[in-house]
């Protein structure tokens, strides 16, 4: 039998803090600056709702709605996650 056990610290949403982010979740797609996270939420600042991405490689959603206040997305139902635009 092989294993791999391995303890990388600073990978996954920790890695991207600071960063724009864009989490891919179970029914919405969110984007805004990720300024905390533990292992039940992340934290973003100057959040959108992602309603239509349009082109990957233009700058600016085709559809989103600013959120109001700093948001919280429960890590659970996050599916994917990375920098965007």
């Amino acid at each position: 039998m092989k294993k791999l056990v391995e303890d990388v610290h600073g990978e996954g949403l920790v890695a991207l803090l600071g960063e724009r982010v864009t989490l891919y979740c179970a029914i919405y797609i969110y984007s805004g600056k990720l300024v905390g996270v533990n292992e039940t939420f992340v934290k973003l600042t100057d959040a959108e709702i992602v309603y239509n991405t349009g082109s990957f490689t233009d700058k600016k959603w085709e559809t989103a709605e600013s959120l109001p206040n700093d948001w919280y997305v429960q890590t659970a139902m996050i599916e994917s996650f990375g920098i965007l635009k």
